[in-house]
C-alpha cells in the first residue's frame, strides 16, 4: 500500500521532530537509509514474486536504529567513552550485518549509558536520553537509547543487548517490548565491550519493538543457524502453560519494595490468566532471590571454567590504554574534571570491595548454581514466571544514584542464563508504562513469546506518548 521510501521518509520526520527532546539518535545515516529504500523499491518493481522475496528477505525495507554500542558500518561505537570519541566502526556486529541482509534499513545507532554498565542513558560523549513519556524521566540502561526512539514512534525495531537488564529496564521504562533470549544462542560479537571469561555465558544480544509480535520474526533472524534451538515452530497452548507468579525478591536490603501500581498490574494479569484461560497461578517464594544482587555481583565477577579472570572495569574505562583509578576520578569528578560518569566511577570503586571477600563470593557462587537449579525445576518444559521489571515505574533522572541496586530485579536471569520477556501493560497513575517480565527455563523462548503476544491483546500494549 505504500513504498518503501514513503515509510522511510516518515520515521526519518518522526526522528527529526522528536530527537531534539529526547536525544535517543546520536548519529544518524539517513540519506544512506533513503538510498536503501528506493533500492527496496526497485526491486519489488523489477523483481520475482513478492512469496520469493519475503523467504529471501524477511525484513525487507523494515526501518530500525541501532545500540551505540554495536558496530554499524560508517557509524560511532564508542559506548559512550570520551577516549573512544573518535571511533567509527569500519564493519558490522554480527546481528545487525544478519538484519541489513534481511533487508531492514538501519536509520541510525542510539545512545547508551558509559560501557554500558548503568541503567540511566547517559554519558559525557552524548549526554542524557529523556523518557519520551515525562521528559524529567530516565530511559533506563544500558539500551535506553533504543527503549525511547521505540516508544517515540521513531523506529520499528531495535538492536539491544543485556548482561544485568540493559534490554528489559529500558523496554519496561518506555513501556514497549524487550527479550533477553537464552543465553549462547543469538551471537554477541561487534560490540563494545563485549564479554569476556565467564561473563560471556551472561550476555545477551537481543530485540526490542513496539509490537509483541515483531519479536519473533526479529529474534529469527538475530539467530541465524542457532536459531532451532529456541523452538519457535512449536505450537504454544496458553492453557497448558503452568503459571507461576512471584509478587517481589523478598526483601532485599539493597533494593527498593516494589510500587503499589506495579503490584497491581501484576494482580490484575494472574486474574486475567486465571479467569480467560481458566489456568490457576501458582503463587511462589523462591528465597534465594532475595540475594539477587549479591548472586548476580558475585557471579559476575567469578572465574572461568579454564580460571580466566573476569576483565576489570577499570581496565575497560581506560579502553587498552592506562586503567583508571576510581578514587582519583572520583577527586577530578568533584572539581568537573572526570571525563567519565559518577555511576561509571562509583562502579570502579565497588569492583575493588567485591573481591575482598573471597569466601563470601564462592558461597554466593554456589547459591546461585543452586538457585539456577530450583528455577530449571520448577518452570520445567511448561512452566511460566511472572516476576516485576524493576521495584519502580520510571525514575526521575540521577535518581538511580541512590538506589544502585534495583537492576537486581532484572540481572539475575543473567546469571541463571533464562530466556525472559518484558511485558508492556499499560500506563499507570503518573502516566509513565507499567510492565512485567515473563520467565521460561532455558529455550524456552517460545512460551514468553506467546504469553507476550496474549498479554499485548488483553492489556493493550504499547501506547503511544502524549495519547492518554
Amino acid at each position: 500500500q505504500v513504498t518503501c521510501i514513503e515509510v522511510v521518509e516518515a520515521y526519518v520526520e518522526r526522528i527529526k521532530e522528536v530527537n531534539p527532546l529526547i536525544n535517543a539518535v546520536v548519529k544518524d545515516r539517513f540519506e544512506e537509509a533513503l538510498q536503501e529504500a528506493r533500492q527496496v523499491d526497485k526491486l519489488l518493481s523489477e523483481g520475482p514474486g513478492n512469496d520469493c522475496l519475503e523467504e529471501k528477505f524477511p525484513l525487507l525495507g523494515v526501518p530500525i536504529t541501532v545500540k551505540e554500542a554495536f558496530s554499524l558500518y560508517g557509524m560511532p561505537n564508542t559506548s559512550g567513552l570520551v577516549n573512544r570519541r573518535n571511533v567509527i566502526a569500519t564493519s558490522d556486529a554480527t546481528v545487525v550485518s544478519r538484519l541489513k541482509q534481511a533487508g531492514a534499513i538501519p536509520l541510525g545507532v542510539t545512545n547508551c549509558s558509559e560501557l554500558c554498565m548503568w541503567y540511566e542513558s547517559s554519558n559525557r560523549v552524548y549526554g542524557r536520553t529523556n523518557n519520551p513519556y515525562d521528559l524529567q524521566r530516565i530511559v533506563g540502561g544500558s539500551s535506553g537509547g533504543e527503549g525511547s526512539v521505540l516508544a517515540a514512534a521513531c523506529s520499528v525495531i531495535g538492536v539491544g543487548s543485556d548482561i544485568g537488564g540493559s534490554i528489559r529496564m529500558p523496554a519496561f521504562f518506555n513501556g514497549v517490548f524487550g527479550h533477553k533470549p537464552t543465553t549462547g544462542v543469538v551471537p554477541n560479537d561487534g560490540q563494545f565491550p563485549n564479554a569476556h571469561g565467564v561473563r560471556t555465558s551472561y550476555l545477551c544480544t537481543g530485540p526490542m519493538c513496539r509490537y509483541a509480535e515483531d519479536l519473533e520474526p526479529v529474534l529469527r533472524v538475530m539467530a541465524g543457524p542457532g536459531v532451532s534451538k529456541l523452538k519457535l515452530n512449536e505450537k504454544v497452548s496458553l492453557e497448558k502453560i503452568k503459571f507461576h507468579c512471584m509478587d517481589h525478591d523478598g526483601g532485599s536490603i539493597f533494593v527498593s519494595p516494589v510500587d503499589k501500581e506495579i503490584l497491581q498490574a501484576q494482580k490484575k494479569v494472574v486474574e486475567h490468566l486465571e479467569s480467560d484461560l481458566g489456568v490457576r497461578v501458582q503463587r511462589v517464594a523462591i528465597h534465594k532471590m532475595k540475594y539477587s544482587f549479591q548472586i548476580w555481583s558475585a557471579m559476575m565477577s567469578s572465574k572461568d571454567s579454564e580460571g580466566q579472570e573476569a576483565e576489570r572495569f577499570t581496565d575497560l574505562l581506560g579502553d587498552h590504554g592506562k586503567p583508571v583509578w576510581p578514587l582519583w576520578e572520583l577527586m577530578k569528578w568533584l572539581v568537573g574534571m572526570s571525563s567519565h560518569t559518577l555511576p561509571a566511577i562509583a562502579l570502579g570503586l565497588t569492583e575493588k570491595l567485591v573481591n575482598l571477600n573471597l569466601s563470601g563470593k564462592a558461597k554466593l557462587v554456589s547459591m546461585g548454581k543452586s538457585l539456577q537449579e530450583e528455577m530449571e525445576a520448577l518452570l520445567g518444559p511448561d512452566g511460566v514466571l511472572l516476576y516485576p521489571s524493576h521495584p519502580t515505574i520510571a525514575p526521575k533522572h540521577h535518581s538511580p544514584i541512590c538506589m544502585p541496586f534495583n537492576f537486581a530485579y532484572t540481572a539475575i536471569f543473567n546469571v541463571l542464563g533464562l530466556p525472559v520477556t518484558q511485558c508492556p501493560l499499560g500506563l499507570g497513575s503518573e502516566g509513565l508504562p507499567l510492565g512485567i517480565q515473563l520467565v521460561a527455563a532455558a529455550y524456552n523462548d517460545h512460551l514468553t513469546l506467546a504469553v507476550a503476544r496474549y498479554l499485548e491483546k488483553a492489556f493493550g500494549g504499547w501506547v503511544l506518548p502524549g495519547e492518554v
